[in-house]
Parts: structure tokens; sequence; C-alpha cells
């Protein structure tokens, strides 16, 4: 048995049943010829009956029990990750993403939307592990196995953004909001912050996000900061900074009742939760401080810029 850099079994390749039960009756033809040699008594044949016994019941089971074992060993994978995501251990992560995919085999072939949502997952983390190329790899593969879903369009404009390619950024947010429909809000909003990203159609990037907000109902703290930058963006600070204290004030509220989640639900959870809480206050925190300082208000922008920096600010990651 082999095994990868986690100590975790690499799948095996089972023989076919045929195959398995040739190579026991050869075996067996074999014994029979030594024993007629030596004398075959009842010891020997219950051992020899054994041995049938215990090459071709596995190879005839294989088959039956190997989809259970893969989708087994594909959400333990998967658990492993939003755990690991959670701690930060990104690499380990991604490790674990690759065993799911890996071990989802023939489950995943048969069903491309969810086989794309994982390639997309771990194009993020491949994002923010600073490996770009990876992620377009992933993402792109992503939207050729399931073309009609969302996901990987906005996780590829994001790649786009990192590696400076605005014009396929872009590109991939439109598609995104073709896919989704004009009046999804989620798409909309991304599109208008991809727009605020590379700094381009910025007034189209307000249409998009006043829409967003308007098509949400009560208009959620991601989609204010984002409406929050673009203003920034467009000169109007003052109404940007209102934008933005609301936001990071309702961010930190859901904070705050993340936090009382503790002992409720698993460590690994709350910590994936919490760091995701975080880096969406890193953000925030970012643009308020651009804001300020546009304002002239020194201290305050220091303040938001630091908090943005220890919360894990990182262009260079994705989270911006």
């Amino acid at each position: 048995m082999n095994y990868d850099r986690l100590g975790f079994p690499i799948p095996p390749e089972f023989e076919r049943p045929a195959e398995a039960a040739a190579t026991a009756v050869r075996g067996a033809a074999t014994n029979r010829t030594r024993g007629s040699r030596g004398g075959a008594g009842p010891a020997k044949r219950l051992i020899l009956v054994a041995v049938l016994l215990g090459l071709i019941i596995p190879a005839l089971a294989a088959p039956a029990v190997m989809p259970a074992v893969r989708l087994g060993v594909m959400q333990w994978s998967l658990e492993r990750a939003i755990l690991r995501e959670g701690r930060g251990s990104l690499a380990a992560a991604i490790d674990d993403m690759t065993r799911a995919i890996a071990w989802g085999g023939p489950l995943l072939e048969s069903d491309p939307v969810e086989k794309s949502r994982l390639l997309c997952w771990r194009a993020m983390l491949q994002i923010e592990s600073r490996a770009p190329s990876a992620a377009l790899k992933d993402a792109t593969l992503a939207a050729a196995i399931a073309p009609t879903a969302v996901q990987p369009q906005r996780v590829l404009a994001l790649a786009y953004v990192i590696r400076g390619d605005a014009d396929a950024a872009l590109a991939a947010a439109e598609m995104a909001v073709e896919l989704a429909g004009p009046g999804n809000p989620e798409a909309r909003n991304h599109r208008a912050y991809i727009r605020a990203l590379v700094g381009r159609e910025l007034e189209a990037a307000l249409e998009d996000i006043e829409a967003a907000l308007a098509g949400s109902g009560e208009g959620s703290p991601e989609f204010l900061d984002t409406r929050g930058y673009v203003l920034h963006l467009l000169g109007r600070q003052q109404e940007a900074l209102a934008d933005l204290n609301t936001a990071i004030d309702a961010t930190q509220e859901q904070r705050r009742r993340l936090l009382l989640l503790s002992g409720h639900i698993s460590d690994g959870d709350l910590a994936y939760r919490v760091r995701t809480t975080d880096h969406g206050l890193a953000v925030m925190h970012h643009h308020r401080g651009l804001a300020c300082q546009a304002l002239g208000l020194r201290g305050q922008a220091e303040q938001d810029l630091a908090i943005a920096e220890k919360k894990g600010f990182d262009p260079a990651r994705g989270i911006f």
C-alpha cells in the first residue's frame, strides 16, 4: 500500500473479479499438485479453502464497496480542508482538496457541477496561497466541465485581477452576470467590485451595485462595502464613508454573534467562519482608510489601514 504525504492510503488498483478468481484457481492447482506429492491432509484442505475465500470474496466485493469508500474519503478530506483553512494552513487544505477530488473519481465525473464547485474552492485556496496560475488552471477546468455555472467565472475574474489582466477580469465578470441573469444581486455586486478593482467603468459599477442593493432587500454589509469603495473611487468621499461605517458596524456585529456559537458548533467550523469574517473586515477597514485619507482624516486612516493589515488585507492573496 502506498501513502500520500499526510499518511492516508493512495487508492489501490483493484483486480477485476475474473482475474482474481483465475489467480486463485491457479494457486489452488499448484497446491493440489504439491499436496499429491506430499499427501494433502484435512488441515491443508482447510487452508486452501481459506485462501480461496480470502482471495475471491474481497475481489468480488471490491467493486461494490468502492463507491462508498470513495465517498467517505472525499467527505473526510473536505472536512479536513475546512478545518485547516480555518486555521490558515492553506497548503494542507489544498492537499485535502486534491485528495477529495482524486478520490471522488467517478462520483464527481457523474456530477460535473459538484466537481466544478470543488475545483473553484481549491482555486480560491491557491489564490490566497499566491498561486494565481494554478488557480486559473482549476477555474478554467471548472468552467469547461460546468459551462453554465457562475462560480468559475467569478473565480476567474478574481484570478485575472491578481494577474493584472483587466480585460480578461471584466470579461469573466460579464459572463458571470450573463449566466446568473441581470437581476441576480450577487452577480451584479461581483461585476461592480471587479470594475472597481481594475479602476474601469466606474459609473457602470455604481449602477451595478445600486441594482444589487435594490434587489437584495435589506442590503448586505458586503454590498454596502462595494458601493462605498466605488463612491470613494468616484471622489464622493462623505457618501463612501457613510456606507463603509455601516458595513463595518454590521460585520463587527456578525462577528460577535459568531463568537457566541463557541461550544455549539465545531471548532473548525467556527474558525473557518471567523476567519472569513475577519478577511471581510480587513477589506472594509482598508476601504475606509482610503476614504479617510482622501478626507484628510489622517489618524482614522492610519488606524483603519493598520487594522486591515492585521486582519490579513493582502491584494497578492486575493484579499481585497
